[in-house]
């Protein structure tokens, strides 16, 4: 941990939030030989713990590897070749590198990406602040915004050529922005997942999703030895609602294929009920103040895009600082914004896609169950369809 003293009172990029794309952006930077300060409002134990995403596309990867960043997920994450769709009663595999021309994923959960960038920031990186809790941002509309922050007791003040939110969907960072400049697009989904870890070797080798009459479930892991499962709910649900037993009934009884098939239990460890919502807000660049991440952007889990989303945003804007120094050129700077979007909006129609395939509306009519089994029959049987499946979700390649 940075202690006060050590802390700049000026920076060329200035960072809220120490979740990976604040992170990462502060490896990239320091890389490129771009000053840089990151503050975080939680401790860093908390910070390492947050239980988040768990596929990583090549492109993120490719990044990770790039900055020095991918040492431990090269040896212990788990590669994955392809998913499998079930639906009544039958099951089929999308083969991501048959499919994509070599592009696969891997699976390492986002702490662990997290605990790697948090190690080498200390160890060799620009200053890194925790419980460092951002009051605002002043001067949005300057060339000098300043961040208002609090950190081991003393009020203090960053002065920034710019800043960076990568704080989430709830941060202060967008709030510097004049609500008029900004524009916000939602969908919110009509139910939630039920997420769990269990200490116990996951059921299938490679990562299942299911369309159930009974609603949504997918089979996920983290490791060969804890699995992480989901199940859909009503929204609001209570995870007490749900003992051990129930949750591995009911993932049983959506996963079920007709020639029979087997589900590993184990203890379950951890349960949360985690709320879907599509969300974008535009620009993602207002003067001298940028949003990367869910400060930006927040998909729904199922097409397992959120954290590599923020990592394509930090790219692009690594790229633009690191031209800023070299050349003074603004101009990746300036296209930001637009750059970033193009890439949203696809991720955005992808996890959309996605999720109301899979999953059963409340209120859904039998109309509507029709369309969907008739859409995963289209990716059983048609080459094309099921590439279109494999290139949106083993990732298109970061602009």
């Amino acid at each position: 941990m940075t202690d006060t003293a050590t802390l700049p009172e000026r920076t060329t990029v200035g960072i809220v939030g120490a979740g990976p794309a604040g992170l990462l952006l502060a490896r990239l930077l320091h890389r490129a030989g771009v000053d840089c300060v990151v503050l975080e409002s939680r401790d860093r134990a908390y910070v390492e713990q947050r239980q988040r995403a768990g596929i990583l596309e090549q492109g993120t990867v490719d990044a990770l590897r790039s900055c020095g960043a991918a040492d431990r997920l090269d040896r212990e994450s788990l590669v994955h070749d392809g998913v499998e769709l079930r639906w009544d009663g039958r099951a089929h595999r999308i083969d991501f590198p048959a499919l994509t021309g070599g592009r696969r994923v891997w699976v390492y959960a986002q702490t662990e990406v997290v605990k790697d960038l948090i190690a080498l920031q200390l160890a060799d990186g620009a200053p890194l602040a925790f419980e460092a809790e951002v009051s605002r941002v002043s001067g949005a509309d300057t060339d000098r915004p300043v961040v208002h922050y609090r950190h081991l007791g003393r009020e203090r003040t960053l002065a920034c050529d710019y800043v960076v939110g990568c704080d989430g969907f709830h941060g202060v960072v967008r709030r510097a922005i004049p609500q008029q400049e900004l524009r916000s697009y939602e969908r919110v989904y009509p139910y939630s997942w039920l997420g769990v870890l269990a200490d116990v070797a996951p059921s299938s080798e490679e990562l299942v999703y299911a369309h159930s009459p009974r609603g949504f479930a997918l089979l996920s892991m983290r490791s060969p030895t804890v699995s992480r499962l989901y199940l859909q709910v009503p929204n609001g649900e209570d995870p007490a609602d749900w003992p051990d037993g129930r949750i591995w009934d009911e993932l049983d009884a959506r996963l079920a294929l007709d020639g029979g098939w087997s589900l590993k239990r184990g203890p379950i460890t951890s349960k949360a009920v985690l709320p879907m919502r599509s969300h974008v807000t535009e620009p993602m660049r207002f003067g001298r103040i940028l949003l990367a991440g869910d400060a930006a952007h927040i998909v729904p889990p199922t097409g397992a895009k959120g954290l590599n989303l923020a990592a394509a945003d930090v790219v692009v804007l690594a790229r633009a600082f690191a031209a800023l120094r070299a050349s003074g050129s603004t101009d990746l700077l300036d296209a930001y914004s637009d750059t970033c979007l193009r890439r949203v909006w696809r991720a955005e129609h992808f996890s959309w896609f996605m999720t109301t395939t899979l999953h059963t509306d409340p209120e859904q009519s039998a109309f509507r169950t029709r369309l969907q089994l008739s859409q995963l029959d289209r990716i059983a049987s048609s080459r094309h369809a099921a590439a279109e499946l494999a290139e949106n979700y083993a990732g298109l390649d970061i602009g």
